[in-house]
């Protein structure tokens, strides 16, 4: 009896995290959109305070009650920053949403600004208080560590950022369905080329859609065989020549590369 509660236990916790209450829907046709509502509960909006007001900046996932994922590239030491979580419009207070300060900024330590394609372009940032998790704050789950997802396996970016290069900003939490490109791919001449590595993750590139300015650190969302949704990527980086170039995919730092590195930061700090 007790060695069943204790797997009962096991497999609650397993299932915590990656299964929204409100279901993201999810078309075949590949194309941005409005998300539904809170299905994705786990995305982040970090916001830092410029002239007395907030700012959204960069996404986010939230991996534990008091932590969430991010790109390094979204951080500054001499910025304050909040996350905003549960939110659908940034621009209306949302009941059972939660706005929660920072307290500590973890960037990765082999992370250099002017070489942004030797990766590792992530942080981890400490919330000043644990969230209360509901129906539109939940957990994201992470990958295996070195996990690798199969050449055009559909996941989908999720974020704030431009509609369009050098569009507007969008009010409401936006979804685009992207295809993972493999890293034989993806590396090619052609392609991105040496730029990226192998601690990467490559998706999209078909010339419509991709992650833009404002979707920096928030997730690609990828649906596991069980069901539950996995944050397998970080938004890191597009091309220079347009946020949905052809044949320049959005590329994502590759989360199961970091699964030791977030595990060590969350319990040292």
């Amino acid at each position: 009896m007790i060695q069943a509660l204790l797997l009962s236990a096991l497999v609650a916790g397993a299932l915590s995290c990656g299964l929204p209450t409100y279901l993201p829907q999810l078309p075949r046709v590949v194309g941005g959109q409005d998300a539904v509502p809170n299905s994705w509960p786990w995305q982040v909006s970090l916001q830092y305070s410029s002239s007395g007001e907030w700012r959204h900046t960069c996404g986010g996932s939230l991996v534990a009650n008091n932590w969430v994922l991010t790109a390094a590239h979204c951080i500054s030491s001499s910025r304050t920053y909040r996350v905003v979580l549960g939110r659908h419009s940034l621009s209306t207070e949302e009941a059972g949403s939660v706005t929660i300060m920072v307290s500590k900024l973890v960037v990765h330590e082999d992370w250099n600004s002017s070489q942004l394609s030797k990766g590792n372009d992530i942080a981890l940032l400490k919330l000043a208080s644990p969230v209360s998790l509901n129906d539109k704050v939940q957990l994201a789950c992470l990958p295996p560590a070195g996990s690798i997802l199969p050449n055009n396996y559909a996941c989908y970016v999720t974020g704030w950022g431009r509609l369009q290069t050098n569009g507007a900003l969008p009010d409401i939490l936006q979804q685009g369905r992207l295809l993972v490109v493999d890293y034989a791919t993806c590396s090619s001449s052609g392609w991105w080329g040496s730029t990226v590595k192998t601690n990467m993750v490559c998706a999209g590139g078909d010339g419509v859609i991709s992650s833009c300015n404002g979707d920096s650190g928030g997730p690609l969302n990828c649906r596991a065989a069980n069901g539950q949704w996995e944050v397998h990527g970080v938004v890191s980086f597009g091309s220079s020549l347009g946020c949905n170039y052809y044949h320049k995919p959005s590329v994502f730092t590759r989360v199961s590369n970091y699964i030791d590195w977030i595990n060590s930061v969350i319990a040292n700090n």
